[in-house]
């Protein structure tokens, strides 16, 4: 007789009520930093530069935050992490200078990304291999979700700007107060094998393109494109109803874009996602000045730009063989993500200077040469390839371990 183990998420609500609270701030502030900048009269190179800073930040703690946690623990780390987040937050509002916004944005990253380790590692701690699956949905869901709400809430506030790095550290302070009253057991965490890019390149080099595009998209997408939506339309109001719409467009996508792949092939989808970007991102270049158009086009642009990295991973896990260690293999695919994210601000802040819509002209250069690529790779035979597993945009290194395909390979 099968005795089926029982689902509940009262044990680990603390989690996702954490996740929650940390998604909404890190929505907020990453969005509004780039348009405070752009209003107060900083070059799109400077902006560009102070938002690459976070996603160097978060670069460093895929690297080193590990051994904080395993020698302190994961609470205290969280408590850490949590107080250098709103040290960041609360710094911003006491002093402007370009070069200590990009330090406080280099450890906001740090620190966030850090946290997100210490919550996903929690939830694989307690998660069974029947489960983890429907665990990483709802954390999916929870994360969208979460960063919508964080957009919404650029509708409120005063000229300076205050409020919003007050909000975002009650915010975080919420999350401390959830975690530090859990009584999950910490986890071990084991230590990351390192792959280098060549390597994995090797391996799965449409997987390891397709990451670090889709890491240039979100990138872009967070940090440059509010700063165009002011230049255009001078409204903050516009950038939080954009932004909301991109999101829930994107988590409204994952699951048939998921039902596709696994159908038509991760090549073809991402040769779709590529070519489909490249169509929406044509649509910006011609009706990007009418409001409502551009509301539509950001809808169909989270459709496109969210699914890569998932779509990556999944083309990771289909053409891997047994021997070969995906968790790794993933963690390195986020990497080429984060390094994509890093990327975009810089390059599309420096590329405004050459045409006032750059980030729609890079989005479409880089979507086409990604479709022809995955056109150009070998296709999977339907019995090699796996399923098809949501996964937030934004991750910790810990988020490989709750895919339920590494249970598999």
């Amino acid at each position: 007789m099968i005795i089926k183990e029982k689902f509940s998420l009262l044990p680990i609500s603390s989690l996702f009520f954490a996740i929650g609270f940390l998604a909404i701030g890190y929505g907020m502030i990453l969005t509004f930093i780039g348009v405070h900048l752009k209003e107060t009269g900083s070059s799109n190179i400077a902006i560009g530069l102070i938002n690459a800073s976070f996603f160097l930040g978060a670069i460093g703690s895929s690297i080193f935050s590990q051994k904080i946690i395993s020698s302190v623990g994961h609470i205290r780390s969280f408590a850490t992490f949590a107080s250098i987040m709103i040290i960041g937050f609360l710094g911003h509002s006491l002093y402007f200078n370009e070069l200590f916004w990009a330090i406080l944005r280099l450890l906001s990253g740090f620190a966030y990304y850090g946290l997100l380790i210490i919550l996903e590692s929690w939830l694989n701690e307690k998660s069974s291999p029947s489960h983890r699956g429907k665990i990483l949905a709802i954390y999916t869901i929870i994360f969208y979700l979460s960063t919508a709400i964080g957009q919404l809430l650029l509708n409120i506030g005063d000229q300076s700007g205050s409020i919003f790095f007050v909000i975002g550290s009650i915010l975080v302070l919420f999350s401390v107060i959830f975690i530090s009253m859990t009584k999950i057991k910490e986890p071990i965490l084991e230590p990351f094998e390192r792959y280098s890019l060549p390597k994995i390149f090797s391996i799965a080099p449409l997987a390891l393109a397709s990451s670090f595009i889709g890491g240039f998209f979100v990138g872009g997408f967070f940090t440059m494109i509010p700063v165009f939506i002011v230049e255009t339309f001078g409204s903050i109001q516009t950038v939080s109803i954009f932004m909301t719409i991109t999101i829930i467009g994107a988590l409204l996508s994952q699951w048939p874009i998921g039902i596709l792949s696994d159908r038509l092939g991760r090549r073809r989808m991402i040769a779709f996602s590529g070519f489909f970007i490249a169509i929406v991102s044509i649509g910006f270049l011609l009706l990007a000045y009418d409001e409502k158009s551009f509301y539509i086009l950001g809808a169909l642009l989270g459709v496109g730009i969210f699914c890569l990295y998932p779509l990556a991973v999944a083309r990771a896990n289909d053409v891997v063989d047994e021997n070969k260690n995906i968790i790794e293999i993933s963690r390195t695919l986020l990497f080429a993500y984060g390094l994509g994210s890093f990327a975009a601000p810089l390059i599309i802040g420096a590329g405004t200077y050459l045409f006032d819509d750059f980030i729609f002209i890079s989005f479409l250069t880089l979507s086409i040469l990604l479709g022809f690529y995955a056109l150009s790779r070998e296709r999977v035979p339907d019995e090699n390839m796996s399923v098809f597993v949501n996964i937030p945009s934004i991750s910790g290194a810990e988020s490989a371990s709750l895919d339920p395909r590494g249970e598999e390979t």
